[in-house]
């Protein structure tokens, strides 16, 4: 694939309450960008009963294994040839993924000759300010995993698995870290100079 047909790729991570989706919002309306976000894709190829995939992706939601990255990939990559074909577009935010190691491995095995990873998108958000905002969200969200319990695991995971990920793109100096306490309004500020220079 040659530099020109690559997608372009920024990756946004941050832990569950930091803005991410917030961010990708205003990303999309000022930028243009694709939003994917992997979380999502994988709940939609689950209830498509048309799909092969989703029959496997419901077996390892229902025993609780993590489903493999490979098929994560392939749905990435689906939205993205769907996006450049149909719309001509090849800038795409991937919003909570790469997650952990095995992600990684995975995406640099399936995906790295095909994209272009213009950078990282780190919204650093302190824990007791996230848990705050998903408890204030999970009054409305219907999200099931927006309380406490379950936001202490998923910000376990998240220092354990997650931050790794951010350590290793930092050490190739492709992280682009803002400061996600602040109002939605001044955090854009900083996403819009981060997008507006690469």
């Amino acid at each position: 694939m040659t530099e020109a047909a690559k997608y372009n790729v920024i990756f946004v991570l941050g832990g569950p309450g930091a803005g991410k989706g917030t961010q990708c919002d205003k990303i999309i309306r000022k930028f243009g960008y694709v939003h994917l976000s992997a979380g999502d894709l994988l709940r939609a190829e689950r209830k498509d009963k048309q799909s092969e995939l989703g029959e496997e992706i419901a077996r390892h939601i229902e025993v609780g294994s993590i489903v493999p990255v490979a098929i994560t990939c392939a749905l990435l990559q689906r939205e993205m040839k769907k996006a450049k074909e149909n719309d001509n577009k090849d800038s795409f935010l991937i919003d909570g993924f790469p997650r952990n190691k095995d992600n990684l491995d995975g995406w640099n095995k399936e995906m790295s000759e095909k994209v272009n990873l213009k950078t990282v998108l780190f919204f650093n958000c302190p824990e007791d300010i996230c848990v705050d905002r998903c408890i204030e969200r999970g009054k409305t969200s219907g999200r099931s995993d927006d309380n406490r319990e379950s936001l202490k695991k998923r910000l376990q995971t998240y220092t354990e698995c997650t931050m790794p990920i951010i350590e290793h793109y930092r050490s190739m100096n492709l992280v682009s870290e803002v400061c996600a306490k602040r109002s939605a309004e001044e955090v854009f500020e900083d996403v819009e100079k981060i997008i507006s220079g690469l």
